[in-house]
């Protein structure tokens, strides 16, 4: 398999690991709003395992094919690129928000890991999403040149 082979072969496995972020992160806030504790710790832990995996897998694919032209053109464009940006600025923004809510759990600070995840779930749940619809609008509703 050559590089070109590998990069698109990742791309739909990374948004397969989106796509077990975003339903372990609803299935955890499920669990947490039931008073599920250890179940919700379960769940978010898949959801930090798949989307740490993905950073991975998204890096290795970046590396060995580059970035790639959305093909769509006119409104379709400007929504891809309005998406992708978003996504992007946010991905950004809520790597160092789970990880200081992992801390926050792992040292039971029960209290201030509550008030940041009421901020940090709907940001990454948004980012985990939007990485879904950015796979699938480059790579099947439009291609990629």
């Amino acid at each position: 398999m050559d590089a070109e082979a590998l990069g698109n072969f990742l791309a739909p496995v990374n948004a397969g690991l989106n796509l077990t972020a975003t339903v372990a992160l609803f299935v955890g806030w499920i669990f947490i709003r039931r008073g599920r504790r250890a179940a919700h710790r379960r769940a978010m832990l898949t959801a930090v395992g798949a989307s740490a995996l993905f950073l991975v897998f998204y890096v290795t694919r970046f590396y060995l094919t580059g970035t790639h032209e959305f093909a769509g053109e006119g409104v379709a464009r400007t929504v891809y690129l309005s998406i992708l940006f978003s996504h992007m600025v946010l991905a950004v923004v809520v790597v160092p928000l789970v990880l200081r809510l992992l801390y926050l759990a792992f040292q039971q600070r029960e209290e201030e890991h509550r008030k940041l995840a009421r901020w940090t779930f709907p940001v990454w749940m948004y980012v985990s999403v939007t990485g879904i619809v950015v796979y699938l609008l480059l790579y099947q509703v439009y291609g990629y040149v």
